[in-house]
């Protein structure tokens, strides 16, 4: 590991200022990514701003019903809220999926939404990656792809995003709000993170220096029966496959409305907005649920080592879906 510089911010505009005027400065938050990176050298910063202490670490209700969660907020902790339990159960339990308990005491929101792929090539400095290091080409192809991505890649990437959070926040239609040089602005959490055309380097939309500062989730009463499906190839501290996030609004035997992302299956989290538009307006017969996944999977381009992906992807949005709908008759 190089040295570098560390400094504590005071706030968040001071932190920002300090970042965006060095481009070789970085923020620390829980550290749970960004050692990781230090140790292997995948990043080499100069300067280390850490924003821990500034950064606000609680839920609180919002006045149009919804919610904000500050970006420092340990994951633990976010889990285990009862707001976010009773309310939006989709996000605890994606949450309790992630990591292990001991990361999940140090990682925070607006960390967890910035951590970056754990593709075995983007993590050996030996081999060339397209994201690590634009133009040197992308080693995943031909080599080892179970995790890789099956929707949105490029010949460039085809490395998937590993937040479990973060498909939760996107069916949620959370919002990210970010503190830049130019004042606080809003991002939607589907918007936030990028698919790698031939800019794989860029994970998101955000700017050097822009600090995410919180998190809001609107206020979507039939999210309080939402799930969060996750299959690995071990029962605890794996990545996944595929996942699934979803919340089903039932009326009457028909489908109101849906909440879908999936994950494990591109460079971001994935919103399924073909399968929530064959949802909408229809009785959710099992004909049904196999059409709106299909739907969302037709576009699929698996490669060598990962052909496997659609239709766990399929088999899994189904399962969760099905176990929603019958939640919901139960009731």
């Amino acid at each position: 590991m190089n040295p570098f510089d560390y400094r504590r911010a005071e706030d968040a505009a001071g932190a920002v200022a300090t970042v965006a005027a060095d481009p070789r400065a970085m923020f620390l938050g829980g550290g749970t990514n960004l050692v990781d990176h230090l140790k292997l050298g995948i990043v080499d910063p100069d300067l280390l701003v850490d924003v821990t202490r500034l950064l606000p670490d609680g839920v609180e209700p919002l006045p149009d019903g919804g919610v904000r969660i500050g970006a420092g907020m340990r994951n633990s902790d976010l889990a285990a809220d009862p707001l976010i339990r009773r309310r939006y159960p989709v996000l605890s339990q994606a949450l309790l999926s992630g990591a292990s308990g001991q990361l999940r005491n140090a990682a925070t929101t607006g960390g967890n939404l910035l951590q970056r792929t754990r593709c075995v090539y983007f993590q050996d400095v030996t081999m060339a990656c397209n994201k690590r290091r634009p133009g040197s080409g992308c080693s995943a192809f031909g080599g080892y792809t179970r995790y890789h991505a099956i929707l949105g890649a490029s010949e460039h990437c085809i490395a998937t995003h590993p937040s479990d959070m973060a498909v939760a926040l996107s069916a949620l239609d959370a919002t990210v709000v970010v503190q830049g040089t130019d004042g606080e602005r809003r991002v939607a959490m589907t918007e936030l993170h990028r698919l790698p055309g031939d800019a794989p380097e860029r994970d998101t939309v955000l700017r050097h220096g822009d600090l995410i500062t919180a998190v809001e989730l609107p206020d979507l009463p039939f999210a309080a029966r939402s799930r969060y499906r996750k299959v690995r190839d071990r029962a605890s501290y794996a990545f996944a496959l595929v996942s699934v996030a979803a919340a089903v609004d039932l009326s009457d035997g028909v489908i109101r409305e849906a909440r879908i992302a999936l994950g494990g299956v591109a460079h971001k989290p994935w919103r399924a907005t073909r399968a929530e538009a064959e949802l909408r307006g229809a009785r959710p017969t099992e004909e049904t649920l196999r059409a709106a996944a299909e739907a969302e999977l037709a576009e699929a381009r698996p490669v060598e080592g990962n052909e496997f992906k659609p239709t766990l992807a399929r088999n899994t949005l189904v399962a969760t879906l099905r176990d929603l709908v019958e939640e919901e008759r139960t009731r």
